[in-house]
């Protein structure tokens, strides 16, 4: 988690730095095969040098963004959780409950179709 420590400490709102520092720690215990980096001033997660997901924080939200093809792949499950969505991103209010379990399928969806991608974003 060193390598989120000073985008953590940027995060101003108190509650907002636990709730993001939960959810990064939980990514990094779950599949410590991922590999955690900064890029675009974001934390994100990434495979064999392949974008797997980003967060991000917002004042009403923690985004999330399992890439188009994640989001499509489980808006049903992404609605019925409650959250907000576009085609880019998820958004988790802070004053509502994280859905780990959808957060472990939209990871293990990225991994899985991306096995065999050669480039960061998918073409």
């Amino acid at each position: 988690m060193e390598v989120f420590s000073e985008y953590l400490a940027s995060i101003d709102n108190q509650e907002h730095r636990e709730r993001t520092e939960e959810v990064l720690l939980w990514v990094t215990r779950k599949f410590p095969n991922l590999m955690p980096k900064i890029a675009w001033n974001q934390p994100m997660f990434t495979d064999h040098g392949t974008y797997i997901i980003g967060f991000s924080v917002a004042k009403h939200h923690l985004a999330v963004a399992p890439e188009t093809a994640g989001i499509n792949h489980l808006s049903k499950e992404i609605a019925q959780a409650g959250y907000d969505y576009t085609k880019q991103l998820v958004r988790i209010r802070w004053d509502g409950p994280v859905d780990f379990s959808l957060l472990e399928k939209m990871i293990e969806y990225n991994m899985l179709d991306k096995a065999d991608c050669p480039t960061f974003w998918r073409k």
